[in-house]
């Protein structure tokens, strides 16, 4: 469960992240502007909207390519007689 909201909680995430490296990249080359300028100045509701767009359209994705039927179970794999069988679903 864990994983699920980490994934989601980054790709929410994502494009800020995308825009502070961006200008961090961008500020080499102007020197005379700061850290705090940067976040000042970004714009910071089409990056919230950009992130809830990643996070909705990873999680259409994630939620209509992984899993199984419904009312299929997953075997896990197990070691029997020396040899490991793999996991399927049942």
């Amino acid at each position: 469960m864990i994983r699920v909201v980490i994934e989601n909680i980054l790709l929410f995430l994502l494009p800020t992240l995308a825009y502070i490296l961006f200008m961090l990249v961008r500020r080499r080359q102007n020197a005379n502007t700061s850290v705090q300028q940067i976040f000042d100045d970004a714009p910071i509701v089409w990056l919230l909207a950009a992130g809830a767009v990643v996070m909705i359209a990873g999680l259409a994705y994630f939620g209509s390519v992984t899993g199984g039927k419904p009312g299929e179970q997953y075997q896990p794999p197990v070691y029997k007689d020396g040899k490991i069988v793999p996991g399927q679903r049942k």
